[in-house]
């Protein structure tokens, strides 16, 4: 069973933006796209460690404001000829609430 958190509403984030949430493992960026799907990575870059919720989003993309590496939203990748990845985190929608899963936050703390 799932264990999801009320983290905010749609409405709090601008398209094409993030808003971040401070949890016991660190940052988590929670971005929306033009088409208003919702990501959440964690809000670092693993390449210097910029604040990928600085970074523009295109698309289900973001770049990190620093060095313009690229990650995906949906799977966390680096994208391109740059190698790394991010943590992904579950998000779901209800209506205008967004919530996010406490379980998966709670296993990467631990490892």
């Amino acid at each position: 069973m799932t264990d999801w958190i009320k983290i905010g509403q749609l409405s709090d984030i601008p398209q094409r933006g993030a808003r971040c949430i401070n949890t016991p493992i660190g940052k988590i960026a929670v971005f929306r796209t033009a088409t208003d799907d919702v990501f959440a990575i964690e809000d670092r870059c693993p390449h210097k460690g910029g604040p990928l919720s600085q970074g523009i989003v295109h698309g289900a993309q973001v770049t990190c404001p620093l060095h313009n590496w690229v990650f995906s939203l949906e799977t966390g990748e680096a994208q391109g000829a740059d190698e790394g990845k991010v943590q992904i985190f579950a998000l779901r929608r209800d209506g205008e609430t967004l919530l996010i899963d406490a379980s998966m936050a709670l296993a990467v703390a631990a490892e």
